[in-house]
């Protein structure tokens, strides 16, 4: 399992825009990825579950990945992440 922590830059947090992409990345994986905010938990290939989130700018999340090739996906979601602007 891997887990990384993220804070949110992004003025307007993580909208529809970004979850979507962030969404669209995860898929690509076979692992488990869950995104973890204020105590609770969604699934981040799930678009609904990310956005019911609501994380705003300035939040800490927490993206956790299990699976067979969850070091591929941890290190393609942090890049992700990254270059949309969306945290740190």
């Amino acid at each position: 399992m891997k887990e990384r922590i993220f804070k949110v830059i992004d003025s307007t947090g993580i909208h529809a825009r970004p979850a979507s992409i962030l969404v669209q990345s995860a898929s690509k994986f076979d692992s488990e990825i869950n995104i973890e905010f204020n105590g609770k938990i969604a699934n981040l290939k799930s678009i609904m579950g990310v956005m019911s989130l609501g994380i705003p700018k300035d939040a800490e999340f927490k993206i956790i990945v299990s699976g067979s090739d969850e070091d591929e996906a941890i290190s393609v979601l942090s890049e992700t992440i990254t270059q949309q602007g969306l945290g740190v």
